[in-house]
C-alpha cells in the first residue's frame, strides 16, 4: 500500500475505535451511495438521480450503519466469551435467520415508500410479491459471497504467513 493509503487507513481505524457508531454510520452511508451509483449505471440511467442517491445514502447512514453496530454489540453479549469456528457459524446463522430477513424487508419498504414515493397499497403488494424471492436470493448469494471472501482471506493469510526467508530461498 502507498504511504497515503496506509495513513488514511490508520486514521480510519482510529476513528473506528474512538467514534465507532459515527464512523460506521458514515461508512455505511458512503457505501450505500456507491452501490446506488453502480446500480443506477447498470440499470441504464442516463443521468444520475441525485434525490435517489441521497435517500439511499441516508438509509445507510441512519439505518444500516447503526443497525449493524448494535447487532454486533448484541451478538457479543449473546456469545460472550465464546470463540472458535462453531461460534462464528452460530453468529452467521443467527444473523441470517433474524436480521437478514428484517433488513431486506425494511429496505424494500423504505425504497418503495420513501425513495419512489409510492402509496402504501402498491408497496405492500410489491413486497408481498417480491420479498420471498429476494430473501431466498440473499441467502444463496451470501453463501457464495462468504465463500469468496473466505478464499480471498486465505490467500491474504497465506501471503502474510510466508516468511521472507522462504521467499528469498525460492
Amino acid at each position: 500500500m502507498s504511504d497515503i493509503t496506509q495513513e488514511a487507513w490508520r486514521k480510519y481505524l482510529i476513528q473506528l475505535q474512538v467514534h465507532p457508531l459515527r464512523t460506521k454510520a458514515i461508512t455505511a452511508g458512503c457505501l450505500a451511495g456507491c452501490s446506488d451509483l453502480i446500480a443506477q449505471k447498470i440499470s441504464g440511467v442516463k443521468r444520475i438521480q441525485l434525490r435517489r442517491l441521497l435517500l439511499i445514502m441516508l438509509y445507510g447512514f441512519a439505518y444500516s450503519g447503526p443497525f449493524g453496530h448494535f447487532l454486533h454489540k448484541v451478538m457479543d453479549i449473546i456469545f460472550r466469551g465464546k470463540k472458535g469456528s462453531k461460534t462464528v457459524a452460530k453468529k452467521v446463522l443467527l444473523e441470517q435467520m433474524t436480521s437478514s430477513p428484517w433488513n431486506n424487508f425494511f429496505f424494500m419498504m423504505y425504497y418503495g415508500l420513501v425513495v419512489e414515493g409510492r402509496p402504501w397499497g402498491l408497496v405492500r403488494s410489491k413486497v408481498r410479491k417480491d420479498y420471498p424471492s429476494v430473501q431466498l436470493t440473499a441467502w444463496r448469494f451470501r453463501v457464495l459471497f462468504h465463500s469468496f471472501v473466505a478464499s480471498c482471506w486465505a490467500i491474504f493469510l497465506n501471503l502474510k504467513a510466508r516468511s521472507s526467508v522462504a521467499i528469498k530461498a525460492a
